[in-house]
């Protein structure tokens, strides 16, 4: 699960972590595995909890994606978590990780950070950013 949660005022949650992969620290929305057959929006509460300390009162599965669904059948899916609401659980983090505030209506900005390099996470952004202003527009 990959979790979008947004705050009041229109600003994503996202933490600033450690990539292994690319040796570096990346700007990224929460993200971790289902455990135990959990029902995604469960999972997705539970990584908030755990990487950002924040739990919600509303969570919505967006949309599922894949990342290379011609080799690999790894599913992403993308939850919005709103209404949130103080709550830590422990989580596997080697070490603390640094919240991050970002202003919704700047995502072309934060797309174009040195440090946001995961696709996922630049997709799930512009995703629910589409999805707020159609609830605006509906209203």
């Amino acid at each position: 699960v990959l979790v979008v949660a947004l705050q009041k005022g229109n600003r994503f949650l996202m933490v600033r972590e450690y990539g292994v992969g690319v040796e570096g620290y990346e700007l990224m929305f929460p993200k971790g595995r289902i455990e135990n057959n959990e029902p995604i929006e469960e999972a997705a509460n539970r990584e908030l909890q755990e990487e950002v300390g924040f739990a919600a009162g509303k969570l919505t599965l967006v949309k599922t994606m894949t990342l290379a669904p011609g080799y690999m059948g790894h599913l992403t899916h993308i939850v919005l978590a709103e209404d949130l609401y103080p709550a830590r659980l422990e989580g596997d983090e080697p070490e603390p990780l640094e919240v991050v505030s970002w202003d919704v209506d700047n995502i072309d900005e934060l797309a174009m950070q040195v440090d946001v390099t995961e696709a996922r996470t630049i997709a799930a952004a512009y995703i629910v950013k589409a999805l707020l202003e159609q609830r605006h527009a509906a209203c």
